[in-house]
């Protein structure tokens, strides 16, 4: 046998056997790994939260506690340090110049859930220096927490204050680790992302899922029966500080 042709033969072998290595390798991953199937897909992701609903349940913490636990969120007890994706807030601080004699007498009175605006217009993306944020095609503002250098001119820029910077290292503060979304370091921003890993993989957001009162519903702006688009419709709704121009994607039914 000549040098050519047993040379063939082996190069034909190892491909075989890395060809069928790749298959057992592929056959070993666990499901979160695998391409998703059936991923939710939108032009202009929403939320709608009802305020009399989410105010009912007093005290409750569920859709922080999904969110915090899904996405490895730090709890520090310091507030100044404290890292948050969502949490609730005083209406009059979140709602500024937004009351009037014919408003729910008791709503203004009540904390009403926060977090990252989804803006159409985001002050944070125009002010990033290295691109670590951006929007997507469907709305939604994401973070790649690995090119950003800790400069926190989103964090200024942000007027809802939805964005958290890791002053220190916050896998001390993490109580249980998900292994299936990557942990962050000291130095840069982070923030809700509509949970953009689990639209991939057909599911909902944390948060809504969470929701023992069902107050919290996600959907696609730009599908005109969608059922945001019915409760936009159907109810009052406001907005966070409006004026600014962000043009947020999130919506309360007051």
């Amino acid at each position: 046998m000549d040098k050519t042709r047993r040379s063939f033969i082996q190069l034909a072998g190892i491909t075989a056997l890395a060809a069928s290595g790749s298959k057992a390798l592929a056959a070993d991953q666990p499901p979160e790994t695998l391409p998703p199937e059936n991923p939710l897909t939108g032009n202009r992701w929403a939320m709608v939260i009802d305020l009399k609903k989410c105010q009912k349940q007093n005290g409750c913490t569920a859709c922080s506690d999904a969110c915090h636990y899904v996405h490895n969120v730090p709890d520090i007890p310091i507030e100044r340090q404290e890292v948050k994706w969502i949490w609730k807030e005083d209406f009059k601080a979140a709602f500024p110049n937004q009351e009037h004699e014919y408003l729910q007498r008791d709503l203004p009175e009540k904390d009403v859930l926060v977090f990252c605006n989804q803006c159409e217009n985001p002050p944070c993306v125009r002010v990033c220096p290295t691109k670590a944020t951006w929007k997507r095609e469907d709305g939604i503002v994401m973070m790649d927490m690995h090119r950003c250098i800790g400069c926190r001119y989103c964090v200024v820029a942000c007027p809802y204050g939805s964005r958290s910077f890791n002053w220190g290292d916050p896998h001390d503060h993490i109580r249980k680790i998900n292994p299936h979304y990557p942990t962050r370091k000291k130095g840069v921003v982070e923030k809700c992302t509509f949970c953009e890993e689990r639209l991939a993989k057909g599911l909902l957001p944390a948060c809504v899922e969470a929701c023992p009162v069902k107050a919290m519903t996600f959907g696609d702006l730009s599908d005109d029966n969608s059922e945001v688009r019915r409760l936009l419709r159907e109810r009052y709704t406001i907005r966070r500080k409006p004026g600014l121009g962000t043009n947020p994607n999130i919506y309360y039914i007051v």
